[in-house]
């Protein structure tokens, strides 16, 4: 790793009570209504009869819902005050702050920009007992620390090792696909598909709709890089008949049957 990196702890992070349950925050977002998810959140940051922790966690959730609808301003100044008031031994919420910090960051124009945030975040995450949030650091990290994707994808999954909770298991899509874009990308597509059909047997015991479809999308992406056409084009087609507006599965039924432009991962 580079120096600016922060060593990853080792695996496994032994889980200690979050502050508030994932579920709980699972629950309030919808990533396809960021507004109405930050509408959520800020009515629990602005309640004062909730418990304080509470309501920094909220904070944390209520910038990264700001970021996504473009207030990218006001989502740092929200982070900073939350950052302020935190004692050297609230790691949970520190690791949060630090996890959301990198995730603004990383969507900007230099996301390798975000790497100090999000090795801060995995420290702070396992001083917490959290691998949920090292992972979620974790992950970012293999997308957007250029050149040092395999490595941190690596650490995920020894993070993995042991495991039990099915909401944490389900970093695993995430990083065998991540993982597996990054193999792909680099020419080892067989190696890529070993990959993308891991995060397929993931998503079917512990993910969601959406994962389960966009894993299966990309194991036929990487089917069609091997010239296995045929296999491809069956898979996309299944993909087809259970989502029949998905854009990336009309895309690549074309690019099969008709040799025209696919749109790309």
């Amino acid at each position: 790793m580079d120096d600016q990196n922060v060593e990853a702890p080792p695996a496994p992070v032994a889980a200690r009570r979050p502050i508030v349950d994932q579920s709980v925050l699972d629950g309030m977002w919808d990533f396809a209504d960021p507004g109405a998810t930050a509408a959520r959140f800020r009515a629990v940051v602005d309640d004062e009869s909730a418990p304080a922790p509470v309501r920094a966690v909220m904070a944390t959730q209520l910038a990264r819902a700001l970021a996504l609808l473009g207030s990218v301003d006001e989502a740092e100044r929200l982070l900073d005050a939350v950052e302020q008031g935190l004692a050297e031994s609230d790691a949970e919420l520190r690791a949060r702050v630090a996890v959301e910090r990198g995730r603004i960051i990383a969507d900007g124009e230099e996301p390798s920009a975000a790497v100090p945030a999000l090795t801060l975040g995995v420290r702070e995450a396992a001083r917490a007992g959290s691998p949920f949030l090292v992972l979620d650091a974790l992950h970012l990290l293999a997308l957007h620390d250029h050149g040092h994707e395999e490595e941190w994808a690596v650490e995920g999954l020894d993070v993995l090792d042991g495991q039990r909770d099915p909401r944490v298991l389900r970093w695993g899509i995430a990083l065998h696909h991540n993982l597996g874009w990054a193999k792909h990308d680099q020419g080892r597509s067989v190696g890529a598909l070993m990959e993308f059909e891991r995060a397929v047997e993931i998503a079917d015991r512990h993910g969601s709709a959406e994962q389960r479809q966009v894993t299966r999308w990309s194991v036929a992406r990487c089917l069609r890089t091997l010239g296995r056409t045929d296999e491809a084009l069956a898979m996309q087609r299944e993909l087809a008949e259970a989502r029949p507006d998905d854009a990336y599965v009309l895309a690549e039924i074309e690019a099969l049957t008709a040799g025209a432009p696919t749109i790309e991962a």
